[in-house]
């Protein structure tokens, strides 16, 4: 079960890495039709779906949680749905590769808080080492690291247009 936890942990990162790489063929992929930006993000809640089947497939629940769950997990949530809250959809979902205009934002925590929503979904993961082990924890922050990184260098000429 171990080594399909983990490719269900690590699924998704090529996908993102894809889309910001190569943001063109993803809009022709998805047609004149349709939002790039929505399907992105349809994909995007399948494979976290299959991030949290595969992490279930090895975690060990017990309640109540230890004393740290908390605070790092609706830390973590919080920065979440506020970044989602700023940014709607498209700006999530990578709307300004795919040649959407999506305006700057400065209001917390941006400004405060280097890549909030990769932190705080960092710190949910964290809050679970209680119930998940670690190596599984560790491959999954590791590709939020990674597309940090992948983020960090946005070539303009590379968008979608």
């Amino acid at each position: 079960m171990g080594i399909f936890a983990a490719i269900g942990v690590l699924l998704p990162f090529p996908y993102y890495y894809w889309l910001w790489e190569y943001p063109k063929s993803w809009v022709n992929l998805c047609g004149s039709g349709h939002d790039p930006c929505k399907v992105m993000a349809y994909v995007s809640h399948f494979l976290k779906l299959l991030q949290f089947l595969s992490l279930y497939s090895v975690s060990s629940l017990s309640w109540p949680p230890p004393f740290y769950f908390w605070p790092l997990f609706l830390f973590g949530q919080f920065l979440n749905f506020r970044v989602y809250q700023l940014l709607g959809e498209p700006g999530t979902y990578y709307g300004v590769r795919f040649g959407k205009n999506i305006p700057w934002v400065t209001e917390f925590p941006f400004g405060v808080i280097r890549d909030p929503q990769y932190v705080g979904s960092i710190l949910s993961l964290l809050a679970c080492l209680s119930w998940v082990p670690f190596q599984y924890i560790l491959l999954w922050c590791l590709g939020y690291v990674f597309m940090i990184r992948v983020e960090s260098k946005e070539d303009p000429t590379t968008r979608a247009k």
